[in-house]
């Protein structure tokens, strides 16, 4: 303070002789913000540059896994030897801004709603839905994509599904906003894993949102999830394991061709040999003549001929970028016998715990 006081009568140096202090802290100015350079926002791999973001995504499929005990010095390593030219230090920053680090849990609120019986029997159409993703390994670009498919479990005809380079929680969102639109998601069961994606508070207040009901799989149990794995089983074996895709867009097209192959040509032995999209049909006829004989004469909202023919004949095989407007119409159907079956033990159903 004296020295800037009197800086302008006696020359800096002396001042500082006579203080006996370093003519440096004349000049020195604090910093403004965090020291030292900026955090870098992408990540040199394979001679090219990824975002941090697409980094997080790979820490995230290396931790998966309900007994991976990881830290981040393996997984550095890990990505060392993917390609990713990355250090200890900013592996740590990252895995700690995500909470990504060992010893850091993900705190959701609300309780969640776990399944009761390992095997479903749906008796009609969007009684039942189950999800999951599969990790597809596209050779051209050296990368790992995300296909989300979602399934109806009476038909087990794929609904929706999503493949692009991740799956958040607002593609999810999104996905249940366009089934809504198209199916009506009230009371209908809606079964998961406990995927970060599925956990996440907003997909389920979303869900609370439009009336649906979602159940949760115990951990490390993919047998409660069987039918949507065994299709992603029947998937890797009949398209991943015999094609090499040289890019995304490949991989894309090669995904919906056989979507499309699976719901209207595949037969399944379980099914009677026949096509999902022809149990579909089925059981939209069922369905509908049994709420006819129901309501016997009363006046309740149906969709008409046209909108039957154009829910049985519909793909629905497409992501959600490319999704037409003109899909999106709603089959009004009562909801209130839509209840989770409790079967006895003699119809070879597995209560958990029992």
């Amino acid at each position: 303070m004296l020295t800037k006081r009197f800086s302008d009568r006696v020359p800096v140096q002396l001042l500082s002789s006579w203080l006996q202090l370093p003519r440096s802290t004349f000049y020195y100015k604090p910093h403004p913000g965090q020291r030292g350079m900026k955090p870098s926002t992408h990540t040199p791999y394979n001679g090219s540059l990824v975002t941090n973001g697409e980094v997080v995504e790979k820490i995230k499929v290396l931790i998966s896994g309900p007994y991976n005990a990881y830290g981040y010095q393996s997984i550095n390593d890990d990505l060392r030897g993917l390609g990713y030219l990355i250090n200890h230090k900013k592996t740590y920053r990252l895995m700690d801004d995500y909470n990504l680090l060992l010893g850091k849990v993900i705190r959701t609120s609300g309780k969640r709603i776990w399944v009761q019986y390992r095997k479903i029997l749906a008796t009609e159409p969007m009684e039942y839905l189950c999800l999951d993703i599969k990790y597809v390994w596209v050779h051209g670009e050296g990368r790992w994509y995300y296909l989300l498919s979602i399934m109806d479990v009476f038909s087990r005809k794929i609904l929706h599904w999503i493949f692009q380079k991740s799956v958040r929680q607002l593609d999810v969102i999104n996905m249940f906003r366009w089934l809504h639109t198209v199916y009506d998601l009230k009371g209908v069961i809606i079964r998961n894993d406990n995927g970060s994606q599925f956990l996440a508070n907003q997909v389920r207040s979303f869900l609370t949102q439009l009336e649906a009901k979602q159940e949760f799989t115990h951990i490390a149990t993919p047998e409660e999830n069987a039918y949507i794995e065994a299709f992603h089983s029947i998937l890797q074996r009949e398209l991943i394991e015999r094609f090499e895709f040289s890019s995304f867009f490949e991989a894309k097209q090669h995904v919906e061709n056989y979507m499309q192959w699976y719901n209207f040509e595949r037969k399944h032995r379980s099914l009677g040999r026949i096509t999902p999209q022809q149990k579909w049909a089925t059981g939209l006829s069922c369905s509908t003549d049994k709420q006819r004989d129901q309501v016997a004469g009363s006046a309740v909202s149906r969709p008409n001929d046209a909108a039957k023919n154009k829910i049985k004949n519909h793909s629905l095989c497409t992501s959600l970028d490319t999704a037409d407007p003109d899909t999106y119409f709603c089959l009004e159907v009562e909801q209130e016998n839509r209840q989770v079956l409790h079967i006895s033990k003699n119809d070879s159903v597995q209560l958990l715990g029992g």
